[in-house]
């Protein structure tokens, strides 16, 4: 038999859940934000936030904006915590962010041990990402590294002639 719960009920059928949950000795689940790796977020912070805390900064990334906005950037795949507090230095809140892989125009290719990535949009092209075999990314990050050089320095390719 399905019953439709009216909201009212559904808020308290899940505070009823979540109290159950805290009884049975389990912690309530922390809301959880889900970001790509060099990607980023905007979120918002509950009202009277002056300080921001990120467990592990090597994984996401924040930038404070102005009001009340948080820029949140995926560093490196994992999982970690952001705690939000007021003056006071009482918690507000607190958040799990989940830094994934984009799996939309990617492609690995494994060869026993060694591990390439390549970015499809539509053709493949080298895109290193974290885990690849350390070969493949030096030599990439090497050339993508020259090439940024070469466009901020304003020099030419293969130097004046």
């Amino acid at each position: 038999m399905h019953r439709t719960v009216p909201h009212a009920g559904r808020a308290g059928l899940l505070l009823l859940l979540m109290g159950s949950a805290a009884l049975a000795g389990q912690p309530e689940p922390l809301p959880v934000v889900t970001v790509l790796v060099d990607n980023a977020k905007v979120i918002r912070l509950p009202e009277k936030t002056s300080t921001v805390i990120v467990g592990n900064p090597i994984i996401a990334e924040v930038t404070p904006q102005k009001n009340g906005v948080l820029v949140l950037t995926g560093k490196s795949f994992g999982s970690t915590n952001l705690i939000a507090l007021d003056n006071a230095g009482s918690m507000v809140a607190e958040t799990m962010i989940r830094v994934e892989a984009s799996r939309d125009s990617t492609i690995t290719v494994q060869r026993g041990l060694d591990r390439e990535s390549l970015s499809c949009t539509p053709n493949c092209q080298p895109a290193v990402q974290l885990g690849d075999s350390a070969n493949y990314f030096g030599a990439t990050s090497s050339q993508a590294d020259a090439r940024r050089r070469l466009a901020t320095s304003g020099a030419a390719p293969g130097g004046d002639r």
